[in-house]
């Protein structure tokens, strides 16, 4: 054989392999995004839950079937213990955090261990979805029954969601983490505005469907699990559980499970301090959300239409909100954008604490300032935490991260409720949930994030 012809050879073998190589690159990346696809679909089908379930219909309806139950002093006694029926409502949320916090560590060590995310992600979503269905029983004064299923839906959904998150540093790569991320968080508000707007005509329009005001909110909260239950089917189908890429190991209860977590995240300190930074200025995050309706109903005088209006109006902003600042964070990286968002925050409670009352134009303006950094303070958070974690402890980690978000968020409303103690103030308990953003943006731009992804082993995104 002549040297031309195997140069040819040898240049057509090395085609053949280029070739080879775009091709498997190519199937890579549309079997990736096909994963993303579906992965948005859960934010989509459980966010339905948090906005028309716990933020608006729920806490009220509960209260007042806890209320038809209560005796003549107006207590009800769930298991022989005397509850004043108004707190009935606030007890079950914080029992559905108990039962979360003692689940959710022993669910992301499992999933770790077992490689198989997604039958624990299906159980944890069906459960939350039946147990919302079965919302429509709550009629006259079935307020055990009404608690009972808040406590298994509330505490599913918290389990679901460690799984959820443990899939994002799977299906992207570093440097498309944000913008999944942000996508996610988009998908959940734009189902949660669309479902709440048709939750919304049913209510308000009950008598024209012949029904009663309390069973027209039966519908809405069954609705929401139907939704839950119907839109997993997508993820559960387009996901993938991977190889195990560490040894087994016993799995044990969940408060240990935690504390073994933790005490493995000392080898990795600077995942640690993001970690506290995000545990604090997110519990600021999570007081606003609870606390404006009552700051709005009780300082500002504004009606229960007016309030509902604004919640709407945050759902809807908070895509344009995730989706713009997923794109800053292309430009000029998640630590830098989540801090530019937690001044907002900061601003935006300053501002707050100036609302004129009975002037809903402010508050609906407000609450467009909360939804335009609500959605991405909370996508970045999440994408930015992604590649602090090791490989194959993305569950038990994300436990831990979900525990911060749910399980760990009561020192803001106890500031909030000790400031209004002392002081007769909502404005003053408003504003003192400032230090909570201020401390956080401190904590946070402590941390050297590059850093912090090369100890956890992980590629460093060009921008980060």
């Amino acid at each position: 054989m002549s040297a031309q012809t195997t140069d040819q050879a040898e240049s057509g073998a090395e085609d053949g392999r280029g070739a080879a190589s775009a091709a498997a690159a190519a199937a890579s990346k549309a079997a990736r995004k096909r994963e993303q696809h579906g992965w948005y679909f859960y934010d989509f089908a459980c966010s339905v839950y948090s906005t028309s379930v716990l933020t608006v219909f729920l806490g009220p309806y509960l209260t007042a079937v806890a209320k038809a139950a209560a005796d003549a002093d107006g207590y009800v006694h769930p298991l022989g213990i005397p509850v004043r029926a108004g707190s009935y409502f606030a007890y079950s949320v914080s029992a559905s955090v108990i039962l979360a916090v003692l689940i959710m560590p022993l669910a992301g060590a499992i999933a770790d261990r077992s490689g198989r995310k997604k039958p624990l992600l299906a159980a944890a979503a069906y459960t939350g979805a039946a147990a919302t269905t079965g919302m429509f029983l709550l009629g006259g004064d079935r307020y055990l029954l009404g608690g009972l299923l808040l406590i298994v839906a509330n505490a599913s959904l918290s389990v679901s969601m460690v799984l959820y998150n443990a899939y994002l540093p799977q299906i992207s790569t570093p440097d498309e983490r944000d913008t999944v991320s942000s996508r996610g968080w988009a998908f959940g508000y734009t189902s949660g505005a669309f479902v709440l707007v048709l939750n919304l005509v049913l209510f308000q329009g009950h008598d024209s469907f012949g029904l009663s005001e309390g069973a027209a909110v039966r519908i809405c909260l069954a609705s929401a699990g139907l939704w839950w239950g119907a839109f997993t089917i997508i993820p559960l189908r387009r996901l993938r559980d991977r190889a195990v890429v560490r040894e087994a190991g016993p799995t044990v209860s969940g408060w240990k499970q935690l504390i073994a977590t933790l005490k493995d995240m000392r080898r990795y300190p600077l995942t640690l301090s993001f970690l506290l930074a995000y545990l604090i200025y997110n519990d600021g995050v999570q007081t606003v959300i609870s606390q404006a309706s009552i700051y709005g109903s009780e300082e500002l005088e504004l009606e229960q239409s007016t309030l509902i209006v604004a919640v709407l109006l945050v759902q809807i902003l908070a895509v344009a909100g995730a989706l713009g600042m997923g794109r800053l964070a292309a430009l000029y990286g998640a630590k830098r954008t989540i801090l530019g968002s937690l001044a907002a925050w900061g601003l935006t409670l300053a501002a707050g604490y100036f609302l004129p009352a009975r002037t809903p134009v402010w508050f609906f303006a407000l609450a467009s300032m909360i939804g335009l950094v609500l959605g991405g303070s909370q996508a970045l958070s999440r994408s930015l935490f992604s590649h602090l974690v090791p490989a194959g402890k993305e569950a038990e980690y994300f436990s831990a991260y979900e525990m911060s978000d749910r399980g760990l968020s009561w020192v803001g409303p106890l500031v909030f409720g000790i400031t209004y103690q002392v002081t007769g103030s909502y404005r003053d308990a408003i504003i003192s949930l400032v230090v909570f953003f201020a401390l956080g943006f401190v904590l946070l731009a402590r941390v050297p994030v590059r850093r912090a992804v090369e100890a956890a082993g992980n590629p460093v995104p060009e921008r980060i």
